[in-house]
């Protein structure tokens, strides 16, 4: 799949290398530094998630490059999250960000979403301060359905926010607030 710049392809293990690289960098974990890979074997199995998806569910997550110079430009898509909601997810290279490369990875990935299973809720969690995400998900009539501690966080005073394109019921909050 493409978009007007990117080369969209469904992550597989032999991407591991290059995944674990932005993974491991602490410029894109700035608003989630507990989130960062710390080995390459963090990376491989969240790859082996990503993968898994793919062959369950028929979308998934992307790994993105610019189409007149294939760089690597980063993750993202939809991924669907215990058959209830699809979880749009990007995370670009530092160098890459400002350019919307983000919306056009959002912008495909709902897309998609809506052509396997439109019945389904898109839906966007972020960190409160994470200003840009807001924004891409805003961009796309993402609506803030939920505020409220970020579980997941270690930072104990750490807001989620949870955006989707329709009203979630109790059900399928819950497990997003979970995720």
């Amino acid at each position: 799949m493409h978009t007007a710049r990117l080369e969209l392809a469904a992550v597989t293990e032999a991407d591991v290398p290059r995944l674990h690289e932005l993974s491991a960098d602490p410029r894109v974990w700035q608003h989630f530094p507990s989130g960062r890979h710390t080995s390459v074997d963090m990376t491989a199995r969240q790859i082996a998630t990503f993968t898994q998806g793919w062959r369950h569910n028929g979308l998934g997550y992307w790994t993105a490059t610019v189409r007149t110079t294939s760089g690597f430009v980063g993750v993202g898509g939809c991924a669907l999250h215990d058959h209830t909601f699809w979880n749009v997810y990007y995370r670009l290279h530092p160098e890459a960000h400002g350019n919307g490369y983000a919306a056009e990875l959002v912008e495909a990935a709902v897309s998609a979403a809506a052509v396997v299973r439109a019945d389904l809720p898109v839906v966007a969690y972020m960190v409160e301060h994470n200003v840009a995400s807001r924004r891409v998900a805003q961009r796309f009539g993402l609506q803030l359905v939920w505020r409220g501690p970020d579980r997941a966080n270690p930072d104990p005073s750490a807001q989620r926010l949870i955006y989707a394109d329709r009203v979630l019921t109790p059900d399928q909050l819950n497990l997003v607030i979970a995720s």
